[in-house]
């Protein structure tokens, strides 16, 4: 259904009354809109990269589990050819692992832990934009309102003139615009931020459980097995 006249009338205000607003708030906006598209895009990357399907797909985990099952049926190639792949953190972990098969589990462990430390830098990429982001934005926006303010009470001083209420109201009102926009970026992006940190360990413990017992059937298992 196409929009009507008076809804795009209306959109067309509303798209004014926010560059307005925009444009009102100083040229502290213009660092401010740089942090809420790296805050946006990082957001975007991080929903992408930490899927489950591309971290622990459930079939490998099912399979995983139940190790001792495959390698007793003879159905272990399959799931060797699914490590070399390497297509998931699961996949490439317990490739390591099973490398390592025939070693004591201090060794085997010893590998793992060292390609685990890799994949959890990857499980963390962009969480540091988050970080800039959270730690900037609301800076950059009491820097933007403290200016604003500075440069309203300056011109005030220089006309004398106090008494226009409505004049001072107006400005420190528009000073705070930053502030704002500082505040509506950085609350999402910690609730982001909250919410791909508790993503991230509960993927690194549930590997860390599934590589315990991979680990354990590898330190019984030879090299030719």
């Amino acid at each position: 259904m196409l929009p009507t006249f008076t809804q795009l009338a209306s959109l067309a205000a509303a798209s004014e009354t926010v560059w307005k607003y925009f444009l009102d708030g100083g040229n502290f906006m213009w660092p401010l809109l740089a942090c809420l598209v790296l805050g946006i895009t990082t957001i975007f990357f991080k929903l992408i990269t930490l899927r489950r399907n591309s971290i622990i797909p459930a079939d490998l985990q099912k399979e995983v589990s139940a190790i001792e099952s495959c390698i007793e049926n003879g159905k272990i190639e399959s799931l060797l050819k699914k490590f070399d792949q390497g297509e998931t953190a699961l996949a490439r972990l317990s490739a390591v692992a099973v490398h390592n098969r025939g070693k004591s589990q201090t060794d085997i462990s010893d590998a793992v832990q060292t390609a685990a430390r890799h994949e959890v830098l990857q499980l963390n990429a962009g969480m540091a934009a988050l970080d800039v982001v959270i730690t900037v934005a609301p800076l950059l926006g009491l820097l933007g309102t403290a200016s604003g303010l500075a440069f309203l009470f300056a011109k005030l001083g220089e006309t004398g003139d106090m008494s226009n209420t409505q004049v001072i109201t107006q400005g420190i009102a528009i000073a705070l615009n930053t502030t704002i926009f500082g505040l509506a970026i950085t609350v999402p992006c910690v609730i982001a931020q909250t919410f791909f940190n508790r993503r991230i360990e509960s993927y690194t413990t549930e590997l860390e459980l599934l590589l315990s017992k991979l680990v354990h059937v590898c330190q019984k298992v030879t090299p030719r097995s």
